[in-house]
């Protein structure tokens, strides 16, 4: 947690902008509950709601507040122990106390949210909440406040509040100077994490062996990962959460893993890896255009300009760098807009990062990460660029090109003409088996540029790699 005055500051700044928008009645936020894993006592790990932690910090389960727009009263709804409890978990600290360390001095039992709802409805009080990602927390807002399963995880008139989603966003968007820190110490856990992964890549022995490693760092030294770890000789399948393969000789690795620190904000760096330590002719040729991409979005990273831009660049430097090896050919503008680079990276540039992996991605993707005047595309790649806002001081961002080689997909694109002209199918034959290439690292714009977080910078060069990998 951090200190009570930035809880206080951050509620303080929710009701303000909820009042700037012409909003009245409460909010209300509700907290996770324990998920059973078999049974009722047999629980999956615990992991408290994002945004009940920005703006309360109580890890605890079964907590809610309401924050009064109107007179500004804030109130903590929970329970405190029993002796049923007690015997099971030990004595524990009130709810007031734990409400008082986040600058609330009002609680009230949790049972009493029920009727303090009907009674803001029954005055005809709007009751503001944001969309719910969990099952609990769907139904129970369902039960408040009437309002239909799907209505409440839909954002509108008559389910969560656009006007809160809208504040909370613009608040969680710009990252204040104790969260970088827990950012850029969630990226040396996770420097940690895939060091000793790219230490233990031996062929003959199986992946679950690395990642079993890896993430055993997470948990000796954080609350563990951030996401399911992705690594696999089968990068051409982005998210492939398999883990049973034999490693074999010359084979791509691809690591795509975060940690999560103590504090719960994230960390989410992604490098490939030749299985036997060495990179082919081929598969450094297209390591170093992956690479040069990275390269390139992050030299452009800096206040004033849209993600989506640098998006479009670094897709640019990719085509550019395939026409070189005879992959693809023609005008490099012509290819942009046509969206041939979807072809070899189906996905977009980089994501929000904070609290969440994806952070906020559960309260609506395109509020996230779109800009009002900003429309999504439906092109294959650049569709699903998850941050195009403009970029402002306080971003965090993940910068992560990648080239895949996904047959099914070529043969599509074959079959159906599209990027005729501008693909060489016929030279993409002998690449069917190549895999994919990813590299990411986390990235803070600041006044005037771009950091990456972390104490240093994962190694990325080819030489850096094979040289520390022969050893």
């Amino acid at each position: 947690m951090f200190d009570k005055s930035v809880y206080i500051s951050r509620r303080q700044t929710l009701l303000a902008k909820m009042r700037e928008r012409g909003c009245d009645g409460i909010i209300l936020f509700v907290g996770n509950a324990e998920a059973p894993a078999q049974y009722k006592d047999n629980c999956y790990k615990w992991r408290q709601d994002s945004s009940w932690l920005y703006f309360f910090g109580l890890d605890d389960p079964l907590y809610a507040a309401i924050l009064d727009i109107d007179s500004g009263e804030e109130t903590i709804f929970a329970d405190d122990v029993e002796i049923g409890d007690i015997i099971w978990m030990g004595p524990q600290p009130s709810v007031l106390s734990k409400a008082e360390s986040v600058g609330i001095s009002l609680t009230a039992p949790y049972g009493a949210l029920e009727a303090r709802i009907a009674q803001a409805l029954g005055k005809g009080r709007k009751v503001h909440f944001l969309p719910p990602s969990r099952y609990y927390n769907t139904m129970k807002l369902s039960v408040l406040t009437g309002v239909t399963l799907d209505g409440v995880s839909s954002v509108g008139p008559e389910g969560a509040s656009q006007p809160l989603v809208e504040s909370v966003v613009s608040m969680r968007l710009i990252k204040e100077q104790c969260e970088i820190e827990a950012i850029d110490e969630a990226c040396a856990l996770g420097y940690k994490m895939h060091s000793v992964a790219r230490d233990s890549i031996k062929l003959g022995i199986v992946e679950q062996e690395i990642v079993g490693k890896m993430e055993g760092v997470t948990l000796a030294e954080g609350w563990g990962v951030s996401f399911p770890t992705i690594l696999t000789q089968h990068g051409e399948t982005l998210h492939n959460h398999l883990h049973d393969k034999v490693i074999e000789p010359g084979k791509l690795m691809v690591i795509d893993a975060g940690a999560e620190a103590l504090s719960h904000y994230a960390s989410d760096f992604t490098r490939t890896y030749p299985t036997g330590g060495k990179y082919t002719t081929k598969q450094r040729e297209i390591y170093e255009i992956v690479l040069s991409c990275n390269e390139h979005a992050f030299s452009l990273t800096r206040p004033g300009i849209t993600y989506r831009e640098v998006h479009l660049a670094a897709a640019r430097k990719m085509l550019e760098g395939l026409s070189a090896v005879g992959l693809v050919h023609g005008d490099l503008d012509e290819m942009v807009a046509l969206g041939i680079a979807g072809l070899f990276q189906p996905h977009g540039l980089g994501h929000n990062m904070g609290l969440d992996v994806h952070d906020m991605e559960d309260l609506g993707e395109n509020l996230v990460g779109y800009d009002p005047d900003q429309k999504r595309a439906n092109q294959l790649g650049l569709g699903s660029l998850r941050m195009a806002r403009r970029l402002v001081p306080g971003h965090v961002i993940t910068d992560e090109p990648g080239i895949y080689f996904i047959p099914a997909l070529i043969e599509k694109w074959k079959q159906e003409g599209t990027g005729k002209g501008f693909v060489n199918f016929d030279a993409l034959k002998s690449y069917y088996d190549f895999g994919g290439i990813r590299i990411e690292d986390d990235v803070l714009v600041t006044p005037d540029g771009a950091r990456r977080l972390g104490p240093k910078r994962l190694p990325v060069t080819p030489d850096e790699i094979e040289s520390l990998m022969s050893k």
